[in-house]
Order: C-alpha cells, then structure tokens, then sequence
C-alpha cells in the first residue's frame, strides 16, 4: 500500500510517531520468491502493469519494497465472492454511496469490480496509481487514520482491511480507520493480516480467525489468516476453533 517511488516510501516511514524498523514489521518473502521477484523487478521498466492469469483481472505493478503484496487469483476470488454474499443481504435503499471499503487491499477491490459491478465500493489506498478508479478510489494514508472524507464516517457496512505492516502501531492506526468507516450497528469486518497478529486483532476489532488462510502471487514467509466479526459458518472454513478458545 505504497506508492512506486523510494522517496515517498521514506516520507511515510518518517510520519510515523516511532522511528521503527519497518524492514523487520513487513511481510517477510522467501530466499526463492525473492530473488523470483528481484527479476520480475527488473521488468518494470519497459511494463506498466501486470496481468493476472485466465480469468483474472489487470493491476499494476506491485512495490514489494514498500510492502506491497497481490493476492493470488483463488484468495481474491473468494474474498470477493464473499463479499458480494454479504452485500447482496443488505437493506435496499441504504444512505450511502457505497456499501463496501476496501483499505489498502487493491486485488480485492480489482475483483470485486469486475465480477459484481454492481456492488458499490470504495478504495482506499495511499497509491495514488489507483487514481484510475476514478472516484471510487480516496488518497489514504494509515499514519493518518481518520484523515478521510468527513462523508465516509460510519458510512459503510462492510469493511474490509489489509494492513499494509505486521507492527502494533500499523494495526492499531488501521483499526482507527475500520472504527471511523464501518457503521456502529450491523456492520461486517474482514481482516487480513499475519496469525501474529491475532490477540491484538481481537483486542481491537473483536474478529477472530477464519479457517480459510489467503495467500500471495509471490509467496510470502509469513502465515496470513483471515479474521471476521461474524461465523461465516459453512464458508471461507468459518471460524477457527481448533485452538479451543470460546466464541
């Protein structure tokens, strides 16, 4: 959730309120995808953007120096498979002009877009190459997570949140942004972030583990979980109680 630019990738780190290593907070690759997406890199300059295999849809380029990862085709499909059930269950007739807000996680807005257009959504992304969405997409940064059109407080009723560093800081700052978008009743919450983050996440969301795990064009070291705010019961493997813990 960054833009290209190594210089704006230094801005941000500055605005921080703690001078953090954010090298050791981001999703960590692997040795092979690695040096994989080294040379993938190297391509950049003679290709805009990338696209997806099949039926999958067109993105631009990633910037995984600024952490900066795509879902592979399966995770946003179901993501927005999942999404569209739980939009098409909503009151008709709703005071807002999109139902759904996608904080930094691009791949799931792409799909979302192209396999159910008419599901109203909102991306937010600090990647202003998304500007191509029109008014659809908001500047966002999450060092300023409030600092959003006055018209999207409590606006939406689903929200959905991929944070774009595993730190405590990035998570809490995010879910100042999830509480400043999602309306206070009713509301569902989508979370995708690393399993280390699942106490913290339920301290401050109230979501919990999805049995389903997303994963990445460019597999990453670290295991990623899905949390949600509801039991999607027979879907995306409901939630995770393998640990024993009460729900």
């Amino acid at each position: 959730m960054a833009s290209g630019a190594e210089e704006e990738g230094r801005a941000r780190r500055e605005a921080g309120e703690e001078d953090t290593d954010e090298d050791d907070e981001r999703p960590q690759l692997s040795a092979a995808a690695a040096g994989a997406l080294r040379e993938f890199l190297e391509e950049q300059g003679r290709h805009e953007g990338e696209k997806g295999g099949g039926e999958g849809v067109e993105l631009v380029a990633e910037d995984w120096r600024l952490s900066q990862f795509w879902y592979d085709e399966r995770t946003a499909r179901e993501l927005s498979e999942e999404v569209a059930r739980l939009a098409s269950g909503l009151p008709a007739g709703g005071s807002t002009s999109a139902a759904v807000a996608c904080v930094a996680c691009p791949t799931l807005y792409a799909y979302l877009r192209k396999s159910s257009p008419d599901v109203p959504a909102r991306l937010l992304e600090y990647d202003e190459r998304f500007g191509q969405y029109g008014d659809d997409f908001a500047f966002y940064d999450y060092n300023q997570p409030e600092a959003l059109p006055p018209a999207m407080k409590h606006a939406f009723q689903i929200v959905v949140a991929d944070p774009p560093y595993l730190s405590q800081e990035c998570l809490e700052k995010v879910a100042k942004t999830v509480s400043f978008l999602a309306q206070p009743e009713g509301s569902f919450l989508l979370l995708l972030t690393g399993e280390v983050q699942k106490d913290r996440a339920l301290e401050l969301l109230n979501v919990r583990p999805c049995g389903f795990k997303p994963q990445h064009s460019n597999k990453l070291g670290n295991v990623f979980r899905l949390f949600t705010n509801y039991d999607p019961v027979d879907r995306l493997g409901g939630w995770d109680r393998s640990d024993g813990a009460p729900v």
